[in-house]
């Protein structure tokens, strides 16, 4: 049999194996949602009523009990909450099983174009993990997006605190006025407080959804003021003069850090470029890399090279404000 039938039938036998295990790691939840149906029907069943002792039924999700994969993935954080700060409806399996595709995926083309045995996992590990960066991606845009929100957002607080309106209903007003992400984060804060969440809670959990340090600032001085009193439209104005102040000095920052920045993604993408150029002009000269003793240690030590200088560069140009 040819290499190029064995890559292929290779291929598809992952494929569909990692298929066949998402499937069944996934949570059908369909005892969970007669249970719903019975309870918004007025049956009073006891498994409803088990359900409700268990949890919030009408807030919970469907699919909000952890298969095997989010279990797994949980030790080393809160997945879901990271979904969320990306505001992507996907859960942990179909990513997984997406990431598992697209490694299988770029395998089977190495194979089939002839790509050495010891490039295929490489290859199959960078497309693999072009899903998870995408997802950090997401997130990160997300959280800057509300970042550079806030200021207008405070600022839209103390006004209608200065109108004579309550803090709940600024919340409101700033969910109508400013669009996503702020706008509908805000908005939950204040659906939260019509069904009976304190606003402590609810800040609490704004906080937790979006890691943001101002946003922290901006919640700690909400709490201490119902605690102690005080003018919260002018501590508003403060917090709102300071963020931009900080966005001033940030932009001044990566205006002198960006020859910097420029000349680490060049010093850092130029071997790889150049792996990839040899490797279609000359394959048999830079093979000796991965069949020869030696040059086995010269890839790994230029790899632990490339590493330590990329952390290096990024030390140097990520200056905090």
């Amino acid at each position: 049999m040819s290499p190029i039938l064995i890559a292929i039938a290779a291929f598809v036998g992952v494929t569909a194996f990692v298929a066949g295990i998402a499937m069944l790691l996934l949570d059908r939840s369909s005892a969970k949602i007669e249970d719903r149906l019975q309870l918004l029907a007025g049956i009073n069943t006891p498994a409803a009523k088990e359900f409700v002792k268990q949890s919030a039924l009408l807030a919970e999700p469907l699919e909000k009990k952890p298969n095997l994969l989010e279990t797994l993935f949980n030790r080393f954080g809160d997945v879901n909450r990271l979904f969320a700060q990306a505001d992507v409806q996907i859960t942990v399996s179909r990513l997984a099983l997406l990431c598992a595709v697209l490694a299988g995926a770029g395998m089977g083309v190495g194979a089939i174009y002839g790509l050495h045995l010891g490039l295929l996992p490489v290859v199959g590990l960078a497309l693999g993990m072009v899903p998870i960066a995408w997802l950090l991606w997401r997130r990160k845009r997300r959280l800057k997006t509300f970042g550079v929100q806030l200021p207008e957002a405070l600022d839209m607080l103390a006004r209608a605190l200065r109108a004579g309106q309550s803090l709940n209903a600024g919340f409101n007003m700033v969910a109508n006025e400013i669009p996503a992400p702020l706008g509908r984060e805000f908005g939950r804060v204040f659906e939260e407080q019509n069904l009976g969440v304190s606003l402590e809670d609810s800040l609490d959990a704004l906080t937790e959804r979006v890691p943001n340090t101002d946003l922290r600032f901006f919640a700690t001085a909400v709490v201490l003021q119902r605690q102690t009193g005080g003018d919260l439209a002018e501590i508003l104005d403060k917090i709102s003069h300071l963020i931009r102040e900080r966005f001033q000095i940030w932009g001044q920052i990566q205006a002198l850090t960006g020859e910097g920045r420029l000349s680490g993604i060049v010093l850092l993408a130029l071997p790889v470029v150049l792996f990839f150029v040899m490797l279609r002009l000359n394959y048999d000269y830079v093979m000796v890399l991965f069949n020869d003793p030696m040059g086995k240690k010269m890839l790994l030590g230029a790899i632990v090279l490339q590493v330590l200088g990329a952390l290096v560069i990024r030390k140097i140009v990520n200056i905090r404000v």
